[in-house]
């Protein structure tokens, strides 16, 4: 264990209830917090949970809104804040991964109603407070505390139709979370401690979970290292793995989950001379001695994309991504300049990762 030395830890005041079943527990919460008035959100494609839910909340659910798209969209989001004030919703239920529970947040800062999260994926955005809207083909972000959710559920059960795709890639998503947090300039013991633990428990469970999706175990396992994965992101704050992920999705519309999968291995190698000790912890916790080449192995392992050019970006657009990155670009421990993130993101493109540092050095 390093020295210790002074450090700040903000803690991020929202309720989780977790474990098997803990779905039926909605109702109660709801009424513990006073709401009355719920709109349901969710994607198009699970848009039968809003009526799952209409069965379990009765009069409480005033309506559902089951638009949630990718990135946020700014007509998604305006839509969703008019159903929400047409209905005179005094909260929001978002039962999904990113995409709900991003649209929750866009309500949240507008018109300034609390967000209740059934997170049912490994993105752990509900436990952040960072927002994330797309306009004119860019993504803007920001961090507020009205948007991390209220109260998050996290039922394992909920996970077990989670096609192997998208267990894969939320877990790689979350994982990234937890990289980032390890080198961010707040990081602390702490978040340290829950940034580490998410990969060991990630790590391990999520090669499980998509071999055997009715695990409970790995399910179980997966959701908690997606929590703590979260909750050390969100305590504080993102670099240049973030950036790179908003760029390519807002202005690419390249899918979330897999961008960060497929780009994590090469932000880790990227930074890994200039953030040694968190690199190490990622490999410490992921049982190997060198995390990017892991990380690069787990894609095939899993059966994800290994490149951008899979994913839908055109080498003609690299040049473009590059030049978006780099402006106003988030905190790295490495310093980043056109140049190399343009390289960064030829390897990403082509599926080849960089050679690293001889073992021992």
């Amino acid at each position: 264990m390093k020295p210790l030395t002074s450090f700040t830890y903000a803690t991020q005041l929202a309720e989780v209830v977790f474990g098997a079943g803990s779905l039926t527990r909605l109702p109660a919460e709801l009424d513990r917090l006073g709401l009355r008035r719920a709109l349901v959100l969710t994607t198009p494609e699970q848009a039968a949970r809003a009526t799952e839910l209409q069965a379990l909340l009765g009069e409480r659910m005033v309506g559902a809104f089951t638009e949630a798209r990718m990135h946020v969209p700014i007509a998604t989001a305006r839509a969703g804040r008019e159903r929400a004030k047409e209905l005179g919703a005094d909260c929001t239920v978002a039962f999904g991964g990113g995409s709900t529970i991003g649209l929750g947040k866009a309500i949240a800062l507008d018109p300034g109603i609390p967000q209740i999260a059934i997170d049912t994926t490994y993105a752990g955005s509900s436990r952040t407070p960072i927002w994330g809207i797309t306009e004119d083909g860019q993504k803007k972000t920001g961090n507020d505390p009205r948007v991390l959710p209220r109260l998050v559920i996290f039922d394992p059960l909920l996970t077990y139709t989670l096609p192997p795709r998208v267990t894969a890639a939320s877990g790689l998503n979350a994982m990234a979370h937890a990289v980032e947090a390890l080198y961010s300039p707040d990081a602390n013991p702490i978040v340290d401690l829950m940034a580490e633990e998410s990969l060991r428990a990630l790590g391990a469970a999520i090669p499980r979970a998509v071999l055997a999706p009715e695990d409970h175990d790995a399910r179980s396992l997966a959701h908690y290292g997606a929590f703590l994965a979260g909750s050390a992101l969100g305590a504080v704050g993102m670099a240049l793995h973030h950036k790179l992920c908003h760029t390519l999705g807002g202005s690419f519309d390249l899918p979330h989950a897999e961008t960060h999968a497929a780009i994590l291995p090469h932000v880790v190698r990227y930074n890994e001379k200039h953030a040694p000790e968190a690199i190490a912890a990622v490999a410490r916790a992921l049982g190997t001695d060198d995390a990017a080449a892991r990380l690069f192995a787990l894609l095939a392992e899993l059966k994800l994309p290994m490149s951008l050019r899979e994913l839908g970006l055109a080498e003609s657009d690299l040049d473009k991504a590059a030049d978006l990155a780099t402006q106003r670009p988030y905190f790295n421990p490495r310093p980043v300049d056109r140049a190399s993130v343009r390289r960064l993101l030829g390897e990403a493109f082509a599926g080849r990762l960089a050679e690293g540092r001889p073992r021992g050095t």
